[in-house]
């Protein structure tokens, strides 16, 4: 068994906490839990979150399986700046990570904790990302993989996890139900579970934090704009930001944004109508399949935090999805739809006026297009076909 070294999970809802040295996975209240860990310093010399950041977990470097994740580029795209009246707009590419999603950071803090604990077996539910990733890392730690996918998973998703040798079911069923399955079997059999929004994946988000802030020498930028699903990922994010507050590395936080589909919205809903527990959702169809989540784990929770920092949440229509993925690939970033839900929440908060003229915004690109590449259908792409003699007629 590996070393896990002193820390608490705490219950930000009930501020109920719990020794870290356990599988403990949700506060007995019914919340979601983070890890409570002060680093003392952030070691800029290595671009490997596992070793980077080790200060602010209870691992030594050494404990991680890292197939190198973190690091990823933070670009800012001048035209949609001068298009919405911003100082800047900047995309974080989470789709450069191992597995071609931002998944690959809590995967990575997941295993360390599942092998500080003594497991051998690890598992998640999840629409395809995280699916892929858990795979990958198990591989790599020579764990056994147990992965459960939604039943409206497409085709296209399934070999690339089934790829790295873990044991794949496509499960019918309510996604929420499946989650709470997922962990009651898990603590049965012996499987580590890592879903969305467990302690130790929300707190390999926090690096997503600690590198947006190291790119713009510690200077936060107004707005982080997060495509939210389960609420795991935005959770992280604003932990991160409340790390390097604390450590004193900032000196403010930003504001949050909370973006999802307009056809599957519960957080948004919630915050709209002052709501402290989100309801479920219509189960409707759209093309940010990655964040379709009718009833998120961590919804209640991220509604309370987007209270308590004076954030935002902004639900986004279907053709301004479809209208943002063109846009951003038109600019040389080719993101999978529910990347792309925060450059349309965007345009709907600038227009609104709660992103003022003149603001910075960074916004989380969560994975590749080519993760979801059903999306073409939508876009109406075309090319032609031709014979070598033809090209000089053609390129006139």
């Amino acid at each position: 068994m590996l070393c896990l070294k002193k820390a608490l999970l705490r219950c930000k809802t009930c501020g109920a906490e719990y020794d870290a040295g356990t599988a403990r996975f949700r506060c007995d209240c019914g919340e979601p839990l983070d890890l409570v860990w002060d680093g003392a310093a952030i070691d800029t010399n290595e671009r490997c979150q596992a070793r980077r950041y080790a200060a602010f977990f209870p691992f030594d470097a050494s404990e991680w399986t890292s197939l190198g994740e973190g690091g990823t580029p933070c670009v800012s795209i001048a035209r949609f700046a001068d298009e919405l009246g911003l100082k800047e707009v900047a995309f974080k590419n989470e789709s450069a990570n191992p597995t071609w999603s931002f998944k690959d950071r809590g995967t990575a803090a997941c295993i360390a904790h599942a092998r500080a604990l003594g497991y051998t077996k690890v598992g998640t539910v999840s629409s395809g990302n995280m699916a892929a990733s858990v795979a990958a890392y198990a591989a790599a730690a020579g764990m056994e993989a147990f992965i459960l996918v939604k039943g409206n998973v497409a085709d296209e998703k399934l070999a690339p996890i089934a790829i790295y040798g873990a044991h794949l079911l496509r499960v019918a069923g309510p996604y929420d139900e499946l989650y709470k399955e997922s962990l009651r079997l898990g603590a049965e059999r012996g499987i580590y579970y890592a879903n969305s929004d467990v302690p130790f994946r929300a707190a390999g988000s926090r690096t997503i934090a600690f590198e947006i802030a190291e790119d713009r020498g510690f200077d936060v930028p107004d707005w982080v704009i997060v495509p939210t699903s389960a609420g795991g990922n935005i959770r992280g994010i604003i932990n991160g930001f409340e790390d390097l507050l604390r450590a004193g590395l900032t000196k403010r936080m930003p504001r949050f944004m909370c973006a999802q589909a307009r056809n599957n919205s519960p957080i948004v809903t919630a915050f709209a109508n002052g709501w402290t527990q989100i309801r479920r959702a219509p189960d409707a169809e759209t093309i940010a399949h990655a964040i379709d989540n009718p009833f998120p784990p961590s919804g209640n929770r991220t509604v309370a935090e987007l209270r308590r920092l004076n954030g935002a949440a902004v639900s986004v229509p279907e053709e301004d999805i479809i209208r943002a993925q063109a846009d951003m690939a038109r600019a040389g970033l080719f993101a999978q739809p529910a990347s792309c839900v925060p450059l349309g929440a965007l345009r709907i908060a600038r227009a609104s006026g709660i992103v003022k003229e003149g603001e910075s915004a960074v916004l989380v690109t969560t994975g590749g297009g080519l993760k979801y590449t059903t999306a073409f259908a939508a876009h109406k792409l075309e090319w032609r076909d031709c014979a070598i003699a033809d090209l000089p007629d053609i390129l006139k």
